[in-house]
């Protein structure tokens, strides 16, 4: 395929239906800077790119005017110049900064699930896509940083608080009720900003993030890139797909300053809470996360698996 066929396919978007293979998008290629069809300078949020690049950056010349802003935004890979056309958004600035990311970009957002039991089916607790930039609007006011308006993290995290933690019992008067986790929260949050920094952004799939009663699994399209293996993964060895993506999410400190977050963050946290590793599985087609709730149920599921196959 040659990078116009590709950048077509891209272009065409939601109306094309079509989806590009991991080999057809060459190292120098980037996904992510690739343009957004029928996307502009108005459709990114320019209060969070501005204290992006004010507070962010310390950059001294935040843009001022529209011709401004989109000379600076093509810069920085956010947006794109097109012959013959106007500047578009690139997926990265779309899915960064845009107001409404899965209008344009039919893949953006989260797809969370729950469900009561160990199974996915038609009772589903809750079952919502979250569409928002990926990064929070933040302020700096008297000198701290303060978050204003939460992005798709923040709103995730959020929607996701009631079934997998709860309050302790009662306990004495004027004593605050503790909430108690089912998970460590910086390992969640590690899971669920891996998958959206590192997944394959030419493919239409959802992110899907599905909590069940005995374990919570985080599903990122797409096979691991290059060379790059579960065990060398957990070896801490590194291998962006998306380095723009990855670079602003770790300016805001949502992505591991080392880039190590599986060895550093969530296997410790996980065997510290419940002694069980979290459970990797890599195909063609996805990288799938899977966090037990405790020993009992892993073994629970397993003692399962083995009787149906036995």
């Amino acid at each position: 395929m040659t990078k116009t066929e590709m950048l077509e396919l891209i272009k065409n978007g939601e109306s094309s239906g079509a989806e590009l293979k991991r080999d057809d998008v060459r190292p120098e290629q980037h996904a992510e800077l690739l343009p957004v069809s029928g996307t502009g300078l108005q459709d990114l949020d320019l209060e969070r790119l501005h204290d992006y690049l004010a507070s962010v950056l310390n950059d001294p010349e935040v843009p001022a005017d529209p011709a401004t802003w989109t000379k600076r935004l093509v810069g920085l890979g956010f947006m794109t110049e097109r012959p013959g056309g106007e500047p578009v958004c690139t997926i990265a600035g779309t899915l960064l900064f845009g107001r409404r990311p899965r209008w344009a970009l039919r893949q953006a957002g989260v797809r969370w699930m729950a469900f009561p039991g160990d199974t996915m089916d038609y009772a589903a607790s809750d079952d919502h896509i979250l569409d928002e930039p990926l990064v929070g609007l933040w302020r700096t006011r008297d000198g701290s940083r303060v978050l204003e308006r939460g992005g798709l993290m923040e709103s995730l995290i959020e929607r996701m608080r009631p079934f997998v933690s709860a309050e302790s019992a009662e306990l004495a008067d004027g004593v605050r009720r503790e909430r108690r986790w089912h998970y460590p929260p910086a390992a969640l949050r590690e899971a669920l900003v891996n998958a959206l920094a590192h997944r394959d952004w030419t493919r239409v799939e959802d992110v899907e993030v599905v909590a069940y009663a005995n374990r919570l699994e985080v599903r990122s399209p797409g096979a691991l890139q290059n060379s790059m293996t579960v065990e060398k993964m957990l070896a801490g060895q590194r291998s962006p797909r998306n380095p723009l993506l990855v670079d602003v999410l770790r300016d805001y400190g949502y992505v591991d300053a080392r880039g190590m977050g599986v060895r550093s963050k969530i296997v410790p946290l996980l065997r510290q809470h419940n002694g069980v590793d979290p459970e990797f599985e890599a195909t063609e087609d996805y990288l799938m996360v899977r966090f037990w709730r405790d020993a009992a149920a892993r073994e629970r599921a397993l003692a399962k698996t083995t009787g149906q196959t036995g």
